[in-house]
């Protein structure tokens, strides 16, 4: 039902920006639904269910937001923390959001970059990963590179390019790449998540590379790096 649009009957307000409700599908059978909104809301609003939230062993339930507003992973966790009786056990977003970075190595005769392919991928790309609660786009970025990698890395200032895309037909991803310097090429992989890494000039990440939105990444940092060596 991601993304969907529904028309929801609202009981009340829970929080700041959390409504509890319900939706009328069309077997006339009522879901149990959660609003999310930062304006105010009456007796019936519609949008569009943005996750599917599991409370305790099997109560399921559609959580809903205006077209005109994002929720991601993070945030819908953070409302329903200030509940006392709904403890949220899983989490299945429409929209999500990753930080990461194009990590480059100054080796003696050239620069070359990170690229790694993970276990359900065909593609090589760049480090990234979800962002957790409390995180900044920065720590975010910086934690999944040392837990994918193994990397300590240098996020440099000036860098931050998006990846808007829609990897499953429904879910839509929104990437923040950062640019990162390794100061070793020692790699160890986190064999649960990456299934090969290379260290590539970038010329030859072009050619590796398959995505529009990559390749313009690519242009960008390799600008960047330039300025960053003068």
């Amino acid at each position: 039902m991601l993304a969907e649009k529904v028309g929801v009957n609202v009981f009340g307000k829970l929080g700041k920006n959390l409504y509890s409700g319900y939706v009328n599908s069309e077997n006339s059978t009522q879901k149990k639904a959660y609003i999310l909104s930062e304006r105010p809301i009456n007796e019936y609003f519609k949008g569009i269910v943005i996750a599917l939230a599991t409370f305790g062993e099997d109560d399921q339930r559609l959580i809903v937001a205006s077209e005109n507003e994002t929720y991601y992973e993070p945030d819908i966790r953070t409302e329903f923390s200030y509940l006392k009786n709904a403890t949220l056990t899983s989490l299945k977003c429409l929209y999500e959001k990753s930080c990461g970075a194009v990590v480059f190595y100054n080796g003696k005769s050239n620069t070359r970059i990170l690229l790694v392919k993970n276990n359900n991928g065909r593609y090589w790309s760049f480090p990234k990963g979800h962002i957790e609660v409390g995180e900044t786009e920065e720590q975010t970025a910086i934690r999944e590179i040392k837990e994918e990698t193994s990397l300590d890395v240098e996020i440099k200032e000036g860098f931050r390019e998006i990846s808007d895309y829609c990897p499953f037909g429904k879910i839509r991803k929104h990437v923040v790449f950062f640019l990162a310097q390794a100061f070793t090429d020692n790699v160890k992989i986190q064999e649960e998540e990456i299934a090969e890494y290379i260290w590539v000039d970038l010329q030859q990440a072009k050619k590796l590379c398959s995505y529009d939105n990559d390749l313009r990444i690519i242009s960008k940092a390799e600008t960047a790096i330039k300025i960053n060596k003068n």
